[in-house]
């Protein structure tokens, strides 16, 4: 990491002081820097939204990647907002930047919730519906350290999940749609896992074999985000069967039999 990187941190950790403001996750010399910022916007609504920094080893030569979060905003509201700040980080000089875009937020926040119209709402309504999607895997060599990333995205990310892991390895995903895009370009930019050499590296391979609504009566079983392992076919069936998603097997059955 830059030593630019860490005197922002320590300056950030000044600035935003009070109880509950700032929160330092992360500090890897491999992986970066993590820090989570509490704001409230809004004027008199007092929005309460939360923002996650990724300062990756090169920063600020390279802009941070940001998550938005708030109890107070919609799904999309937070999607929109995390856009224009990930805009505005990309059009800012490869200086320390996280400060700029937290006082960026209040003007995020107004713009989105003005440009919220009908069309906005109807495309809000889809995201929040229930999808589900079949993710498979190339290989897990670092077994801990990959599914460890993998459950911490899906309680990010609210999304219930299994990973089967035997001959296939496969993820199961039901949630907002947008929220299983956001992992699964999470699986193929962060280095997840460790090649053949022993260097970390990313899932480049990653297939989506289906994504769709649920079904009424699709995944009721899914709760949190389980690890279970199988030998045979049979037992692969049998775990989508006990979570309700037989038909959905059905269907991938001819991708994984390639």
């Amino acid at each position: 990491m830059s030593e630019a990187a860490f005197e922002e941190v320590s300056v950030l950790s000044s600035i935003y002081c009070r109880e509950g403001e700032f929160q330092l996750i992360q500090q890897a010399a491999q992986d970066g820097l993590m820090v989570q910022i509490n704001s409230t916007v809004g004027g008199q609504r007092g929005l309460d939204v939360s923002l996650l920094f990724h300062l990756h080893p090169r920063y600020p030569s390279c802009p941070p990647a940001i998550s938005v979060s708030s109890t107070g905003l919609s799904r999309t509201q937070c999607h929109n907002i995390r856009q224009k700040l990930l805009d505005q980080a990309a059009a800012l000089p490869p200086e320390p930047m996280v400060h700029q875009l937290v006082e960026g937020l209040q003007q995020c926040v107004q713009v989105t919730e003005k440009g919220r119209g009908a069309e906005e709402e109807v495309k809000e309504r889809e995201e929040e519906e229930q999808w589900t999607a079949v993710l498979s895997l190339d290989h897990i060599r670092s077994r801990n350290r990959y599914i460890s990333l993998l459950r911490r995205w899906s309680q990010q990310l609210q999304l219930n999940g299994t990973i089967l892991l035997g001959r296939s390895i496969l993820v199961i995903l039901q949630g907002a749609r947008p929220n299983i895009k956001e992992f699964c370009r999470l699986l193929k930019t962060v280095k997840v896992d460790v090649d053949s050499s022993g260097k970390k590296c990313k899932e480049r391979m990653m297939k989506v074999l289906i994504e769709s609504p649920s079904s009424p009566s699709c995944g009721h079983g899914l709760q949190g985000f389980v690890e279970k392992s199988y030998e045979s076919l049979a037992e692969l069936s049998a775990a989508f069967q006990e979570i309700n998603m037989t038909e959905l097997y059905q269907q991938i059955l001819p991708s994984l039999s390639d």
